[in-house]
C-alpha cells in the first residue's frame, strides 16, 4: 500500500490518484496557441485564424470553421477555440480576403453574394481546408468542416465538391440542393442542424435538399429544434425570435452536443492519434 501526503492509498485508488496528477500536469503544461495564417486562393490573400493546443502529442483531427456572412469575426474565432478544448485543431476560414470583417448588414449581404457563385465559394473553402490539412499537428485523414448561416451553406458546397472530408456540419445554414453530379462526388457524412421556425429557409428548400440526398442514398442527418429561428447559435443575435434571427440557448447546447457525437462517430477508427 502506497502513502501520498501522509494518506494510505491502495489498489485502484492509487491508480486514480496517479491519473489525476497526470491530468493536472497536462492541464498545467497545455497552452492554446492562436495565430493568423496566410494562404491564397487564385491570387487573393486570405488570412485564417488557426487554433491548437501545443501540448498535443501525435496528430489530431482538423476542423474547418466557416463563419457567418459577417466574415472572420470573434464568434468564429471563439468557436475555433472551443474546438481546441475538445481535442481538435481548428482553422476559422477567411472567405473574403484579408481577414475582412463587417458589422454592416448591407455590406455583409453584398460580400456573401459569392454563395451565388458555387465554384468560387467551393474554391475559397477548399483553399482553407488545404491549409488546415497541411498543418503538422493535423491528421489529414480526419478532417471535418462546420459552418454557421452563410458558413453552413459553404460547408455543404464544399462537401458537394467531393472534398476529402469525413463529415460536415451546417448550423442554421442555407440548404442548396445537391445536383445529380454533386451527389456522385460527395464523400462526407452530412449533419444539418436547423431551427424548426427558421423563416430564412423555406420548406421548399428543405424538401429539395432532403430529396437530393435521399436519391443519392448518402449518409446524412437533419435535426430540427423546436421554437428556434435563424442564427440560434450566436448570443449576439439577441433573444427575440419574432425578429427572425435570435439566439436560443437550448437549441445551441443541443446542437453542440450533436456535433460532438457526430465527430466521435466519423473520426472513429480513422487515421492515427
Amino acid at each position: 500500500m502506497a502513502r501520498i501526503s501522509g494518506v494510505k492509498v491502495g489498489g485502484l485508488a492509487f491508480l486514480a490518484v496517479i491519473s489525476l496528477v497526470a491530468l493536472t500536469l497536462k492541464e498545467v503544461n497545455a497552452k492554446m496557441v492562436t495565430k493568423t495564417v496566410e494562404y491564397k486562393q487564385d491570387g487573393t490573400v486570405m488570412q485564417g485564424f488557426l487554433a491548437y493546443d501545443d501540448a498535443l502529442t501525435g496528430k489530431a483531427p482538423g476542423v474547418l470553421v466557416v463563419p457567418e456572412w459577417w466574415g472572420l469575426n470573434d464568434f468564429a474565432k471563439d468557436i475555433a477555440k472551443k474546438l481546441v478544448g475538445l481535442g481538435y485543431v481548428a482553422l476559422a476560414a477567411d472567405m473574403y480576403g484579408g481577414g475582412y470583417v463587417t458589422t454592416n448588414r448591407e455590406e455583409a449581404a453584398k460580400l456573401a453574394a459569392i454563395r451565388e457563385d458555387p465554384p468560387l465559394l467551393r474554391a475559397r473553402a477548399a483553399a482553407a481546408l488545404k491549409t488546415l490539412a497541411a498543418e503538422p499537428r493535423v491528421d489529414p485523414q480526419r478532417l471535418a468542416a462546420i459552418g454557421f448561416c452563410f458558413g453552413g451553406t459553404t460547408v455543404l458546397q464544399l462537401a458537394y465538391s467531393g472534398a476529402d472530408l469525413a463529415g460536415v456540419v451546417s448550423f442554421h445554414g442555407g440548404l442548396p440542393p445537391a445536383s445529380a453530379e454533386d451527389v456522385k462526388q460527395i464523400k462526407a457524412a452530412i449533419l444539418v442542424l436547423h431551427g424548426a421556425d427558421d423563416t430564412h429557409v423555406p420548406m421548399t428548400d428543405v424538401n429539395a435538399f432532403i430529396e437530393a440526398l435521399r436519391r443519392g442514398k448518402l449518409d446524412w442527418q437533419m435535426v430540427c429544434f423546436s421554437n428556434a429561428v435563424h442564427g440560434y447559435m450566436n448570443p449576439a443575435n439577441g433573444d427575440n425570435p419574432a425578429s427572425g434571427v435570435a439566439y436560443d440557448a437550448k437549441a445551441a447546447q443541443r446542437s453542440w452536443q450533436y456535433m460532438q457525437d457526430f465527430f466521435q462517430e466519423i473520426f472513429a477508427g480513422k487515421g492515427s492519434d
